[in-house]
This record gives C-alpha cells, structure tokens and sequence, in this order.
C-alpha cells in the first residue's frame, strides 16, 4: 500500500472530526461562552495565571502534551501491523483524545482553574481525591523521570542535535521578552524565531557536540540528565510568559512546519509501506494486541497526561472560554498528527519487508530511533536532505517534545505537591515545592539506576496508568455534565472503553511482573490498580448522586 493513502485518509478524518465533532461538542455539550470570565483574568497574577493569545496557548499546550510517547508509542505498535496503529490513532484522536482534552480544559476554566486532582474533590468525594492525586503523582513521575533519559540518549546518539536543542531556549526567551515587553505583534517574532530554530539545526548538523566520555564525575548520559533536571526546575520556577510559552509556542511552529516537511517527503517520494497491515507473524514474547495496542498507543490517541496539563496549566492561561475548542480539540488533532507521521516513518522508512523485520524482531525493538531511521529516509528520497541533516531534524523535533513536556510535568508536579500540602493543612511555597518534585524525580533517577536512567524501571507502567487517568478525568467530566443535566454520552463512552482496557492490562502485567519476580512493579500495580478500582466506584456513585433533581447550580459547577 501507498504511504500517501494513508496520510491522506488519516489527516481527512482528523480534519472532519476538528471541524464538525468539535463544533457540535462545544455548541451542544460543553455549550461554551464568549462571555464567560475565565481564572486567568478573573484569578490573574502574572505567574501562572495569564490571559494568553490562542495561538500561542495552543503551542504551549500542544507542545506540553506531545513529548515522546506520541512518537514511541505508534513506533512499538505497529509491530502488530500498521492497521490497527492508524485505526486506534485516527479514530482515538477524533472520538477520545480531542473529547477527553477538551473536557478537561473546559472543566477546569468553569472551577476557577482548579486540576483534575483537586476537582475530583469537588465532584466525586474526599477519597477519591486523595486517591486521584496518588495516580497523578506517580503518572508524572513516570514521565518527568523517563523524559529525561530518552532526551539523554538522543542528545548522546545525535549530537547533532546539541546546538538546536539548547539554542532554542535563548530563542524562546528573547520571543517572550519582544511579545510581553516590547509588545510586538505575533508575526515577527514567528517569522524570525522559526527561521533561527532551522539555522540551529543546520548549524548542528555541522558542528556536532560530543561530550567526552566523563564529565564533572559523570557519564556523558548523567551530565546530560543532571542538566536536564536543572532547566526543568528553573522553567518551571519562572513565570509562565518568560519562557514555557513562548518556547512552547516558537516550538510548536517549529515543529508543525517540520511535519508539514515530513509530510511533504512522504508526498513527494510516494513509499511504499513495506509493513503488513495486520502482522499475524509477530515475534515471540510479544503480548496480546488486545488489550496492549490501547496502553502501548496512549499519546497520539487518547492520555491522561493532556488532562493534567490542560487543567494544570493550560487553563490558567485561556483568554476566552471559546478558544477551549481551539486549544484543547486542536490540540490533540496536533499529536494525533505526530502519530500518523510516527506510523508512516516506521512502516514505510524501511527498503523492504525483511529491513523492517530486522528492526521488529522483539517487542520493542521498533522505538524513537525507528522513528529518526525512518523519517530520515523519507526526507533524503523525497526532498534530498543531505541524511545527516535530515536526522538532525528530527531529533530535535523528538527532543524538543520531551523537553517542553518535561517542564510543563515539573511545574504540574510542584502543583500536586502543593496541593497534597493543602490538604494536609499546611502550605508550601513555590521553591520548596519544586525543589521537593525535584527530589523526587532525581531519586528514582539517580537511586534506581547510578547512571540516571532509573526512571525506565517504572515505565512500563506508563501506559496503563495514563490511560486509567484519561478514564477517570472523564469520570469527572461525566459527573459535571450530569449535573448540568446535559447528555454524558459522549464522554461516557470512551470512559467505558479505556476503564475497561486499562484494568485488563493491569491485570495482565500483574502476572507479568509475578512471572519475572519484579516486585516493585508488581506493587506499584496493585497500588495503581486499587486506587482505580475505588475512584471509579466513587464516580459512579457521584454520577447517580448527580441525577438528583434538586442538584444545586454551584454543584453542577456553574463558575
């Protein structure tokens, strides 16, 4: 099959669910207003809540949300065939991911920017909340941690990448200064922060950054993860106009113009998808693709993490409440892009059948450098980038989405620390905030793996946890449209379906992590498991509790 069916069926689907789904949930469901005040005028103060531009919110939600995993995710799946990997990403885009971030965002702006954590208080009881917050907080973990280490081995893999990656955090703070300060308009800054971020790149691709094999006492790896670290908590000390959303939003378009060239390879180059649609040969010890193919495909079809960040940060930004539909559904229409392309790279980058074979001879060996081989090629055969320039940029473009995801889950896990002190009845400020979320990243880092690559040891729960929250946060959304007396349907229907996926993947990594005498794993997953099981009970609960005609407007969360 040609690769340019694929993308062309797979952007129009996208497109008719952004332009007519959208619609009918914004206009029908959540009903938005124009009038509406959202927190960030009505809570402003300058730091985290700000009244932002849609465009640039949607860069920084956009690129908050799609770090790696968009790209790993599809590059593992398609080792059941490229079929059910575009189907779930397509159709999960459209129906789960743009409801689920949507909803979330939404939800948030109408509860005075509160997250999904400490609206579960509010809409389904005391100890679902308390539960809810452990699941954030381990989620986050998870990604802050694991983040790191996957930047890490690309910036040692591709040191090419060096130079652009770090550039662009000079590049973001001077758009902040020139948009906020000087008050420029938003087309100079684009026009020229993007054209900087490509000299970067070509620059790279020419001067190479190898660090020596020790630095300060550490592996190249370490060094790189230890910095890492120490930007993230800067970024996230920072108020948000300085630099997460002007590098969000300068990183966007960088990174939607680096699509729009993938896109332009695949076109013009017309590949040939070597993969099979469905792989009914696939090799030992892979797992069942129902229910793995929804756990291992979260970013790119439907995930929790969106629900954080846009009821974490995002929300404390949006200018009017009708740009929700904007940011949020666009939003994941954005990384259900990613993807596509992540699809595309993985099954159609290859010369042939056997090639392909040769990187999917165990699950998993397809990952982010099958994303880089293979996206590579496309861009040499279809556009005649030099190869080394054409890694380059995807790299960066691999790098750049974790990067920006890491500061955002850093700041959103200060946010979860913070309310976990709320609730405990004292206060803690920023800095102590950070630095405890910080220190708790860096000792699964650190302590369960000397050279910093510790935060792999819990991935493999990923998957299954951001689903389950991707579920419960649209529990919460249920709940409050319930109560509203609006038709839950249409969040309750994904919400049946990723409960349900999540669960039986629990269950079934339960004996996996049993079988290979893993139990810290096998802990984490009862743990996991349990605080699903009983916040999902409580939002039933919540949910009947909800139909009581006498609900109250401030119940149903009227603003």
């Amino acid at each position: 099959m040609n690769a340019i069916a694929l993308l062309l069926v797979g952007l129009g689907v996208m497109a008719l669910g952004y332009f007519f789904y959208s619609k009918f949930i914004a206009e029908k469901i959540y009903r938005l207003e124009a009038d509406f005040r959202t927190p960030a005028h009505t809570l402003r103060d300058g730091v985290d809540y700000v009244p932002t531009n849609r465009f640039v919110l949607w860069g920084h939600h956009f690129t908050s949300v799609a770090g790696a995993a968009p790209i790993v995710g599809p590059a593992i799946a398609v080792i059941w065939g490229w079929g059910p990997a575009f189907l779930w990403v397509v159709f999960g885009t459209v129906f789960f991911a743009g409801v689920h971030d949507f909803g979330a965002l939404w939800a948030s702006v109408r509860n005075k920017g509160k997250s999904m954590g400490m609206l579960s208080g509010s809409y389904i009881g005391r100890r679902g909340r308390n539960l809810f917050l452990v699941v954030i907080f381990l989620l986050l973990l998870m990604v802050n941690a694991a983040f790191a280490v996957v930047i890490s081995n690309l910036l040692v893999s591709t040191p090419s990448a060096v130079i652009p990656v770090w550039g662009a955090i000079l590049v973001a703070l001077v758009i902040g200064q020139l948009i906020y300060r000087v008050k420029m308009g938003l087309l100079w800054p684009s026009i020229g922060g993007v054209a900087v971020l490509y000299a970067l790149i070509w620059i790279g691709s020419a001067y190479p950054i190898v660090l020596p094999e020790t630095v300060l006492g550490m592996s190249a790896k370490s060094f790189w993860i230890v910095l890492l670290f120490l930007y993230a908590g800067i970024a996230s000390l920072l108020p948000v106009w300085v630099l997460l959303q002007p590098r969000d939003y300068i990183n966007g378009l960088q990174l939607f113009l680096g699509l729009g060239i993938l896109y332009a390879a695949v076109l013009i180059a017309s590949p040939t998808i070597v993969a099979p649609a469905f792989n009914d040969a696939v090799p030992a010890g892979t797992p069942s693709i129902v229910p793995l193919l929804f756990v291992t495909i979260a970013c790119g079809a439907v995930s929790g993490f969106h629900g954080m960040v846009a009821s974490g940060t995002t929300s404390k930004q949006l200018d009017k409440e009708t740009d929700a539909r904007f940011v949020g559904y666009f939003g994941a229409v954005g990384e259900g892009m990613l993807s596509l392309a992540a699809i595309i790279c993985c099954t159609a980058g290859f010369a042939t059948l056997v090639d392909w074979q040769a990187v999917y001879s165990s699950f998993g060996g397809g990952n982010v450098t099958a994303f880089v081989n293979g996206g590579e090629a496309l861009l040499t055969s279809g556009l005649g980038l030099p190869e080394n320039l054409g890694a380059t940029m995807l790299a960066t473009m691999a790098i750049l989405f974790a990067a920006t995801t890491m500061d955002t889950g850093l700041r959103l896990q200060r946010f979860v620390v913070q309310e976990a002190a709320e609730l405990a009845g004292f206060k803690v400020g920023t800095l102590l905030g950070t630095v405890v979320a910080l220190a708790v990243c860096m000792a699964l880092a650190f302590g369960a793996g000397s050279d910093g690559s510790g935060g792999m040891v819990i991935w493999p729960l990923f998957g299954t946890t951001n689903q389950l929250l991707a579920a419960l946060t649209l529990a919460i959304v249920s709940v409050i449209l319930i109560k509203k007396g609006r038709n839950p349907v249409f969040t309750m229907v994904p919400l049946a379906f990723l409960l349900v996926m999540s669960l039986y993947a629990l269950v079934v990594q339960l004996g996996t992590f049993y079988d290979d005498g893993n139990w810290l794993l096998l802990a984490m997953d009862i743990v996991i498991l349990i605080a699903a099981l009983w916040v999902a009970l409580e939002a039933v609960i919540a949910m009947a509790r909800g139909r009581d005609p006498n609900a109250t407007a401030a119940e149903a969360g009227e603003g």
